[in-house]
């Protein structure tokens, strides 16, 4: 349940977030992100989920690869992609779902 409520937030309510602090854009950095989850009491287990939404495409790699090691970003959207799936949700998660 909180594992739901968790994404959906990010899904829904991480964007307008940034938006509002940031300014509209199509990507944001790390930090803002993290500024955002950590301020406005997103779950940071997720963190990741929110790099993907909405950093530049360019910079995921590297921010993972120095963030996050451990994790592999391929395996972490398919993990993401299917919970949500299960669920019926997508809101802006729909970035997750392979281009057809």
């Amino acid at each position: 349940m909180f594992k739901y409520w968790s994404l959906k937030k990010y899904g829904t309510k991480l964007l307008p977030y940034l938006e509002k602090r940031f300014g509209k854009r199509d990507f944001y950095s790390a930090s803002e992100i993290r500024t955002i989850v950590y301020q406005q009491d997103f779950n940071p287990k997720y963190l990741p989920l929110g790099y993907i939404l909405f950093l530049d495409p360019k910079a995921i790699e590297t921010t993972f690869h120095n963030e996050f090691p451990q994790l592999n970003i391929t395996e972490y959207k398919q993990e993401i992609l299917g919970y949500i799936n299960k669920k019926h949700f997508q809101g802006a998660l729909k970035v997750l779902q392979p281009a057809s």
